[in-house]
């Protein structure tokens, strides 16, 4: 195995990332110690030292998978002048269908189904998991404010409502729902974002 001399921290991101390309990979109930160790070419011993227990691991990865996917999504959206169509680069990207999208998402299942179990993540890294909603919730309120979105629109109470609709979409398409297909999923959340801030979200 790989031994080589990094800082504390460079050998603890190191870990985290493997665990998260482990967990990609090969699902989060099959993910322990020695695959985690495996997959950062280093001991169960090193991985110990460096965290408190597997559920440490699974917070710090699933914070970097977080970053991993939203952040250029967010990007887009902060950079891009007109509300609406921000809003769909925020959302669209969710549901298109490829391998990391429905990668993204049985993690992101995974993680919250076993999350009951963890201990509560610090404020920060509790922040870093809602990225996605904290940029929907900026680009709604920009939105209002420039008279794309009904001004009497709620942009935290919307932003999340959103979040939790795409969330549970997400789910059922990871399952297989019957009917339900990517193109209907990015329909349904077009409605639901109409219906709450009085917007056409155009194609």
């Amino acid at each position: 195995m790989s031994q080589r001399r990094l800082a504390p921290a460079q050998r603890r991101a190191l870990i985290a990332e493997a665990a998260r390309q482990a967990i990609l990979r090969d699902g989060l109930r099959r993910t322990g110690l020695r695959e985690i160790a495996r997959e950062a070419q280093t001991s169960v011993g090193t991985v110990t030292y460096h965290f408190a227990g597997i559920h440490e691991i699974f917070a710090e990865a699933a914070v970097l998978e977080m970053d991993w996917f939203y952040t250029p999504l967010v990007a887009a959206a902060d950079t891009e002048n007109d509300a609406a169509r921000a809003l769909l680069l925020l959302v669209d990207p969710l549901f298109d269908g490829s391998e990391e999208s429905l990668r993204h998402w049985r993690f992101w299942s995974d993680y919250w189904s076993e999350s009951a179990r963890f201990p509560d993540p610090p404020a920060e890294e509790y922040g870093r998991l809602h990225l996605w909603r904290s940029g929907c919730e900026r680009t709604i309120r920009r939105g209002i404010g420039d008279g794309t979105f009904r001004a009497d629109a709620d942009p935290r109470s919307v932003a999340v409502k959103t979040s939790a609709y795409v969330d549970g979409i997400s789910t059922q398409l990871s399952l297989g729902a019957p009917g339900l297909d990517h193109d209907l999923a990015r329909e349904w959340v077009r409605q639901f974002l109409r219906a709450e801030l009085g917007a056409a979200f155009e194609a």
